[in-house]
């Protein structure tokens, strides 16, 4: 999953200020004191902000694709 890039709710731009969130979480601060900070005053968009989650590094993990044996293939023509 990619980060939001609009609240789900009110359609408030939201990517703009996830890369400071993932900062200032990432230096300490709890999720809730970095929303204020950034002046997330909403409830749907603190949600949306506090609850996405990237997935990006779990994913590349896994190849991407499915492998067909050549057997199955000429079953097909």
């Amino acid at each position: 999953m990619l980060p939001p890039v609009r609240c789900f709710t009110c359609g408030r731009p939201l990517g703009h200020l996830w890369p400071r969130f993932r900062e200032l979480v990432a230096s300490g601060k709890t999720p809730g004191e970095a929303l204020d900070e950034l002046g997330v005053d909403r409830y749907c968009c603190r949600r949306t902000l506090f609850t996405s989650v990237t997935y990006i590094e779990h994913a590349a993990k896994y190849r991407v694709g499915i492998h067909v044996p050549p057997e199955r293939l000429k079953m097909w023509g």
